[in-house]
C-alpha cells in the first residue's frame, strides 16, 4: 500500500497522542506488563512511523509499567532447515562457518516488523541473549524478563515468556492475528510426547564465536489461529480499532492456560 493510499484510508491521522488514548481505550493500564504483536501497516499511515507506536506504548504503561517483544532472529539457524528460501546443501558449511555470533546489541530482528526494529534499538531497551528466540523489553521488568532465556526450550518454563506468566502479564495484538501470539510457544511446552529437533546457531561462548547445536521441540504455529477464534468464544478479550487494524487485548495466563488443554486435546485430531 503507497503512503497515499493510507492516507485516505483513515478519518484522522495516528498519532503518538492518539495512539495511546486508543491504547488506554482498549484496557492498558499504568504499572501493566503487556507483550505487544504489531503491524504498522495494518495501522494505517503512522505520524511518526514505528517510534511514534512504540512512544505511545511506553506513554500509556509508565515507567512502573513494562513493554515486551519478540525480536526474534530466524535467519541465524541451520541452512539445512531453511525452505524461505532453500540454499544450495554445497552452501550449507559454509554458512555455519561464517554466519556472525548473535548479539543482543546489534544483531536486527528478521520477519518482525518495523515497530519490532524499533523498540530493540530504543534507549533503556534490554534483549535477552537467545541466538534465534530472543525477546526485548522496557520498564519496571525488563532486566527480569530478558535475563537467563535458556538455549534449548527457548520459550519454555524459563523463558521470557514464562517470566511474562509469572508478573500475570497482558498479549496486545496490534492488528495481527493469534498466529503471531508467541506466547502460545509457552503452551506447547505441555504437550505430552512432543517431538524435538536438532537446532543451530552461530553465537558467543566465552567471548569466542562457536556455532552451537542445541535441541528444542518442534514449535509449530498452523493451529494458533483456530486455537485463538475457540479462545475467543469463550473467554473475555476487549477489542478495538485502531487506526485500521483490528486490535485485541487479553490476559496471557488465561490464553496460555486455555492453549495447554486445547492443544493437548487436540493432539489426537491433528499433526501436533
Amino acid at each position: 500500500m503507497s503512503n497515499k493510499e493510507a492516507i485516505y484510508q483513515l478519518k484522522r491521522p495516528n498519532t503518538r497522542s492518539r495512539l495511546q488514548q486508543n491504547f488506554r481505550n482498549l484496557g492498558m493500564t499504568e504499572g501493566m506488563t503487556v507483550i505487544v504483536h504489531s503491524s504498522l501497516s495494518a495501522l494505517g499511515w503512522v505520524c511518526g512511523g514505528p517510534t511514534a507506536v512504540v512512544q505511545a506504548l511506553m506513554d500509556t504503561v509508565g515507567e512502573e509499567g513494562t513493554i515486551v517483544m519478540p525480536t526474534q532472529t530466524s535467519d541465524n539457524s541451520d541452512p539445512a532447515d531453511w525452505q524461505r528460501p532453500p540454499v544450495p546443501e554445497e552452501w550449507w558449511q559454509i554458512i555455519r562457518d561464517e554466519t556472525p555470533a548473535f548479539d543482543p546489541q546489534i544483531t536486527p530482528t528478521r520477519g518482525m516488523g518495523a515497530v519490532v526494529e524499533a523498540f530493540r534499538t530504543y534507549p533503556g531497551v534490554k534483549r535477552s541473549a537467545h541466538p534465534m528466540y530472543s525477546f526485548a523489553a522496557w520498564g519496571k521488568h525488563a532486566d527480569y524478563i530478558t535475563s537467563e532465556q535458556p538455549l534449548e526450550e527457548g520459550f519454555g518454563m524459563k523463558s521470557p515468556l514464562a517470566k511474562v506468566y509469572e508478573l500475570d502479564g497482558s498479549i496486545l495484538l496490534l492488528g495481527v492475528g493469534h498466529d503471531s501470539n508467541t506466547s502460545l510457544h509457552l503452551a506447547e511446552h505441555s504437550i505430552v510426547g512432543r517431538a524435538k529437533t536438532k537446532k543451530g546457531s552461530a553465537l558467543f561462548e566465552n567471548g569466542e564465536r562457536v556455532w552451537k547445536t542445541y535441541e528444542e521441540i518442534v514449535y509449530d504455529s498452523d493451529v494458533f489461529e483456530q486455537l485463538g477464534i475457540d479462545f475467543e468464544n469463550e473467554n473475555q478479550v476487549c477489542k478495538q480499532q485502531i487506526g485500521n487494524a483490528e486490535c485485541k487485548l487479553m490476559k496471557q495466563r488465561t490464553i496460555v492456560d486455555f492453549a495447554r488443554i486445547w492443544l493437548n486435546e487436540k493432539k489426537g485430531e491433528s499433526s501436533i
